[in-house]
């Protein structure tokens, strides 16, 4: 008797299940099959507000030049919130540009300083330059160190900074 069993969760993912052959001295068949894939996984069309570009200043005098007394005299609660929402996302959409937004994006480990960062970018470089023969391997292996080295620093840094604050800030910690 037979039985061997492939599952998934999508139909039609797997083909080609063919049983037949053993490995070694057990009991049991090998199962060979194909595993089907897309070629391409979903964009993500949700576009977020990009505040690091924003103009602040242009903001606060487009919805400062509005008469907002004359603007909202003699209307009733639901026109006045209509409008003032109105006039904000108005003024939003002209201020704050809308960037894509990306699974990871900007996203990087906490121990991440500048310092570490600076490092990261002079390994980076200096590999290039080693590559096109205007640096040593010994001048390359020195910054990979001292990559290291500084990478070692900052994750000790941030556990130092959060065993010492767990108790004040139990949110850092999680």
């Amino acid at each position: 008797m037979l039985l061997e069993l492939v599952l998934t969760n999508t139909e039609g993912l797997v083909q080609d299940v063919k049983a037949g052959g053993r490995h070694g001295c057990i009991d049991h068949e090998m199962v060979n099959f194909r595993i089907l894939h897309g070629g391409s996984r979903a964009i993500s069309r949700i576009k977020s507000l990009d505040f690091r570009r924003a103009s602040f200043g242009l903001f606060k005098e487009l919805l400062g030049g509005i008469p907002w007394a004359r603007a909202l005299e003699g209307r009733r609660t639901q026109e006045i919130w209509s409008l003032l929402k109105n006039h904000f996302l108005h003024t939003q959409y002209q201020c704050i540009p809308l960037r894509k937004k990306s699974r990871k994006g900007g996203r990087r480990h906490t121990w991440m300083n500048k310092e570490f960062l600076a490092e990261l970018r002079w390994k980076r470089k200096v590999h290039e330059m080693w590559k096109e023969g205007q640096a040593t391997w010994e001048e390359y292996r020195s910054v990979v160190r001292a990559c290291r080295d500084a990478m070692r620093k900052a994750k000790a840094h941030l556990e130092l900074n959060l065993a010492g604050d767990v108790k004040d800030k139990k949110k850092s910690f999680f």
